[in-house]
């Protein structure tokens, strides 16, 4: 068994896995996965990082009672922290790793409570999302492509060859390494993995807005005058008097995405910004995105509302958003009733970046198939493709001394 805590800006959630020899799902009650979320987040705890770690106490408390206890000093328990690096982010680990050791029975080990970079969740949501789909243990040209659009940062992750894996730029345009060896249910893997800081949905709008340096904006529904806050900076956000231009954001929407930076490579491509594309092949031919590109096909009515994944093209996003730049604000509210408010006057922006993330950035056809993902049949039950699942996944592969699964 697994105990994994997602540890996010909003909220924390703690996420407890069982596992067979053959690396099988099984059943923790009725449900293959025990799930509880609490509010606020850890960065709520800006002042009192002790009362930070307190807060994750319950579900420390309720994720072990599911283990029985004659596991539990072989169930590893793991804390991934999405929140950016500072010194209050270390402060709040040190207390986490002090409450798990004082509170907890489970196996628990200091290096598993640590700040989850972009290319670790980037891999862990690619193993979750194969895993599910059943295509771990088979060769890398059958597996999926994952493209996993957050907040802050969007993250690609697809097999390559081993040739072209021999063949990478040693590291990336931030340090890191481009490809990452896995070894999953004895099959071995050469991971292509990059995390776009800034390039999440939230910082895009941020980007975006930048490019009219505190004027009004073409990606902004017409008839809205505001500010967008982010990272503690505040955008104006206001459409311009001949009101939201498709056109207009798509040309704002490019240059923010750093579309025209020259490939330094010497390799085929590059997506956006000069990063290396991690030159293509068969592990990216079957493409599925998540997160956020699910929650705004789900908002504009893309996709109906009681489906969990569905089949989608990156055009279906340019006409939608063809529709939304042409509504005018007080309008959007009662033509988009699925959106929260506070996202109304961004709907055209949201579109736009979505749509030329995926083509523009990274080289998509518009007409072509890919599968919007928000959870996956397994086994007759639907499970949430997300991180944790793919870190236990990769913990107990990793590691040869855990044998309980």
């Amino acid at each position: 068994m697994h105990v994994i805590f997602d540890a996010g800006s909003t909220g924390s959630r703690v996420h407890v896995f069982r596992f067979s020899s053959d690396m099988d799902l099984l059943k923790i009650g009725d449900e293959f996965e025990y799930y509880e979320a609490i509010k606020p987040g850890l960065s709520s705890y800006a002042d009192d990082p002790e009362a930070a770690a307190l807060s994750l106490e319950p579900l420390l408390l309720n994720g072990e009672a599911v283990v029985p206890e004659e596991l539990r000093p072989q169930t590893p328990l793991k804390l991934g922290d999405r929140i950016l690096a500072s010194v209050l982010v270390i402060i709040i680990e040190f207390n986490v790793r002090d409450l798990f050791k004082t509170k907890s029975s489970l196996e628990y080990k200091a290096e598993w409570v640590s700040i989850l970079d972009g290319s670790e969740e980037g891999s862990y949501m690619w193993i979750a999302i194969n895993y599910l789909l059943g295509k771990i243990g088979k060769p890398y040209s059958d597996t999926i492509c994952t493209i996993d659009l957050g907040g802050g940062s969007v993250q690609m992750a697809y097999a390559i060859s081993q040739e072209n894996a021999a063949n990478a730029p040693n590291t990336s345009n931030d340090g890191e390494p481009y490809i990452h060896e896995k070894r999953l249910k004895g099959t071995k893997y050469y991971l292509y993995v990059y995390s776009y800081l800034y390039y999440g949905l939230m910082a895009a709008r941020a980007e975006i807005l930048n490019v009219s340096k505190n004027s009004s904006s073409p990606c902004i529904v017409d008839g809205y005058d505001g500010f967008y806050s982010y990272g503690g900076v505040d955008y104006k956000a206001s459409s311009p008097p001949s009101g939201s231009s498709y056109e207009g954001c798509r040309e704002v929407t490019l240059q923010a995405l750093k579309v025209d930076v020259p490939c330094k490579y010497d390799y085929d491509e590059c997506t956006f910004n000069g990063t290396w594309s991690g030159g293509g092949g068969e592990g990216r031919n079957n493409i599925c995105i998540a997160s956020y590109f699910f929650d705004i096909a789900k908002g504009v009515d893309i996709i109906s509302q009681d489906v969990s994944s569905a089949t989608i093209r990156p055009i279906d996003f340019a006409n939608a958003a063809k529709v939304a730049c042409e509504t005018k604000y007080e309008d959007a509210a009662s033509k988009y009733p699925n959106i929260y408010d506070e996202d109304i006057p961004y709907v055209c922006l949201d579109l736009v970046y979505e749509y030329s993330l995926l083509v523009d950035g990274f080289g998509l056809y518009p007409y072509e198939n890919v599968t919007l993902v928000n959870q996956i049949d397994y086994k007759g039950t639907q499970i949430g493709a997300a991180w944790p699942l793919g870190a236990a996944i990769d913990l107990v592969s990793s590691d040869s001394s855990l044998t309980n699964y």
